[in-house]
């Protein structure tokens, strides 16, 4: 599949007729006039509608282990909300530190002793794209599940659900092709070098993208030959547990894939600390990814893969065609409700062109239609959960005390569920927090600069490197800003493409090690040297 955009996949047209069944039409947009404070009346009638029910059962709420269904030992469970009306979908199943013991040991022994790292590759393949297949069979109810607990739009989720469908194919594809070298030494001997499976993996997924991110890292795990040890986010549990049940019934092996629901301080932990898991892989926040690190330290010092936070820059150059620029840079900001690691939150914008920029970008963001993410044509669904809705709201006031000026937005939209207005700040200079922390909301800081050594200065004057955006039409420039921007991913007028063949991680604080492509399968292999005398050889 050629690299593409992630909102190239989300078109009406990507719906399925399932889908379609139930999508109702949008409220419509609306606009402010000039010179006042907007207080939003886009879409303003979702907010008082009543939610769409969702067409899906959830089936699965207990953990997954040794290839069963089972209750926590504490027997305890916590709740599974609905983002948009912050009412309970289910109860799941709370992992403790008993169960991740349990799963540990199911994944261990299906390592040391099943027959999945004796498999041939090309069985293990094959077990991988009958999985694709059946996320593709279930497509619907899958996406349905992951708006549901998530918030996201369903059309955005379909989209989701097609690329996950693509990842386990392109690691499916990988399974067969992971082999050593043949490897030249002085002396009479051969050497070789095998590339073996880690074993035990610990993989903690994040909220925001939980089926993508189960593919980025369970994907090339299965395709080295790993079992796996998978702990959902608790705000997200649902479509984890259910693709898990997907891969039972494409014929994976018992113990190779656990999956278990609960919260970073007692599952989170226990998964990091254990001795008897191997690698880990985490993605959620710097502050989490650093004691991530030091459990792993502090127990066996297993290595560890971390993609973690952003704050990148999106570079509008003077040669911008402003109306594509604007546009792109709203992608940038507000997709999947601005809840993006690599979010281009930080939208410098050249001088000559920043105060038409400034207008457009406004007036789009007043465009943007926010309500049920179920409702077809709606743009922006709820924050994830409370906290994070409070959070950005405190950024908000934290961005109007400092003396940035607010043009759009700035306060909760409707009076039920997470939902955030979209939200524009102009002015905005860089020792304000709204400029230097992630926020992880639909809060686009716009900021003014003059030449190309200021905005590369002021760009890499972060500790996160995950991502940047350029947008140009000069090709020197373009040039001479991805070679000086330390950030781990640079996009050149485009964003968030997220093909599978793409690495994806950060420099600085934004992580350490890569996803997705060739350089995720190291980190899930050894390298062992094998050498061996030779007596009398006809060549060297």
């Amino acid at each position: 599949m050629a690299a593409r955009r992630m909102s190239s996949l989300l078109s009406p047209s990507n719906v399925s007729s399932f889908a379609s069944a139930f999508l109702r039409s949008s409220g419509k947009k609306s606009s402010c006039g000039r010179g006042v404070i907007p207080r939003f009346s886009t879409a303003a009638s979702a907010a008082h509608e009543e939610p769409i029910t969702p067409p899906v059962r959830v089936t699965h709420t207990q953990l997954l282990i040794n290839g069963q269904f089972v209750d926590s030992a504490s027997g305890k469970t916590f709740p599974t909300l609905d983002p948009r009306t912050a009412e309970v979908i289910a109860h799941v199943a709370e992992a403790e530190s008993e169960d991740v013991n349990r799963a540990v040991a199911a994944a261990r022994k299906a390592f040391d002793e099943g027959p999945w790292p004796r498999m041939t590759a090309y069985e293990r393949s094959r077990i991988m794209l009958r999985f694709a297949d059946l996320v593709e069979k279930n497509t619907d109810e899958l996406a349905a599940l992951e708006t549901w607990d998530n918030g996201k739009t369903y059309e955005q989720a379909i989209g989701e659900v097609e690329v996950l469908a693509r990842l386990f194919r392109y690691y499916a594809g990988w399974a067969d092709k992971i082999h050593g070298l043949t490897v030249p030494a002085d002396g009479s001997y051969h050497v070789q070098t095998l590339h073996e499976p880690i074993g035990v993996a610990g993989q903690i997924v994040p909220w925001n993208f939980p089926l993508l991110m189960f593919a980025w890292k369970v994907g090339p795990a299965l395709a080295c030959g790993n079992s796996i040890v998978l702990k959902t986010a608790e705000q997200t549990p649902l479509s984890a547990l259910y693709v898990g049940n997907l891969f039972l019934e494409a014929g994976l092996p018992p113990g190779i894939l656990n999956v278990i629901s609960g919260f970073g301080p007692t599952a989170g932990a226990a998964l990091c600390s254990h001795m008897d898991v191997d690698k880990l892989a985490f993605t959620g926040s710097t502050a989490t990814g650093k004691t991530v690190l030091a459990l792993a330290a502090a127990s066996n010092l297993k290595p560890v893969t971390l993609e973690l936070g952003g704050k990148s820059p999106f570079i509008v150059c003077e040669d911008a065609d402003v109306d594509k620029a604007v546009e792109l840079a709203h992608f940038a900001l507000f997709y999947n409700q601005g809840q993006c690691c690599c979010a281009g939150s930080r939208t410098f914008v050249h001088e000559r062109v920043y105060d038409e920029f400034l207008e457009k970008a406004k007036a789009r963001a007043l465009e943007r239609v926010v309500g049920d993410p179920f409702k077809k044509g709606v743009e922006q669904g709820p924050q994830i959960d409370d906290e994070q809705f409070a959070k950005i709201l405190n950024y908000i006031k934290s961005g109007v005390e400092s003396g940035a000026t607010l043009e759009a937005g700035g306060e909760r939209f409707g009076s039920k569920g997470f939902y955030v207005q979209p939200t524009v700040f102009s002015g905005v200079l860089d020792n304000m927090l709204i400029a230097q922390d992630e926020i992880f909301g639909p809060v686009q800081s716009i900021l003014k600069f003059k030449d190309l050594n200021e905005v590369i200065k002021r760009a890499n004057a972060s500790y996160f490197g995950l991502a940047a955006g350029v947008f140009t039409q000069n090709i020197d420039v373009a040039n001479t800003l991805t070679r000086a921007l330390k950030a781990g991913t640079v996009y050149v007028n485009c964003f968030d493409v997220f093909d599978a063949a793409i690495p994806f991680g950060g420099y600085k604080q934004s992580g350490q090690g890569r996803e997705k492509g060739i350089y995720s399968l190291n980190n899930y292999l050894q390298v062992k040297a094998v050498v061996t005398p030779l007596k009398n050889p006809a060549w060297l």
